[in-house]
């Protein structure tokens, strides 16, 4: 059960409600960690300027930033967030099958992308320590340091939404991605 209750748009905290309704249109709905974030106007404002500054500045096509999701997710063992970056890779152009080999690090089917999850996986589960090997590693498959001290933002947003959701006991809201309990 959620340690925090839902808001909508029209009971949230009047601090939550512009940037809550700013979510519910681009998702269609208030997706429940959205509702729970609105709680504290803080928590919702930090999660959408970090996914701002990503959407203003970031250079990873769709694709890559829902692997990179769906690699974090999966590395917290967060399933709503494995659940919705499973829909959104789904709509970013993965493969059901893709998407459950991104989150098991067993993808292969591309290489230099393969490179870039292995450091996002470090990243996430070794409190943002990176092995050498696995950095240039990276860095021989072409990832530039921009792209990949970029990535460190993407693990971030992904950690941030995780925990919450750890956090806050988040109830599903979307389809289950196949594999979770």
């Amino acid at each position: 059960m959620p340690r925090i209750p839902v808001h909508t748009v029209d009971n949230a905290p009047e601090a939550a409600r512009e940037t809550l309704r700013s979510l519910e249109k681009k998702f269609g709905m208030v997706l429940n960690i959205h509702g729970e974030m609105a709680h504290a106007p803080v928590v919702l404002a930090a999660y959408q300027g970090i996914s701002q500054a990503i959407a203003d500045h970031g250079t990873f096509d769709a694709r890559t930033r829902e692997a990179i999701a769906l690699t974090v997710g999966a590395t917290n063992d967060c399933g709503y967030c494995q659940s919705a970056h499973t829909a959104a890779g789904r709509a970013a152009g993965w493969s059901l099958d893709e998407t459950v080999d991104i989150r098991s690090g067993t993808f292969t089917a591309d290489p230099r992308l393969a490179a870039l999850l292995a450091v996002a996986r470090e990243i996430a589960a070794d409190r943002g320590e990176v092995a050498e090997e696995t950095w240039e590693a990276a860095r021989r498959a072409g990832w530039s340091d921009v792209e990949l001290a970029e990535l460190y933002t993407h693990v971030i947003v992904n950690v941030f939404t995780n925990y919450f959701n750890h956090y806050a006991q988040t109830g599903l809201d979307l389809p289950k991605a196949p594999g979770l309990d």
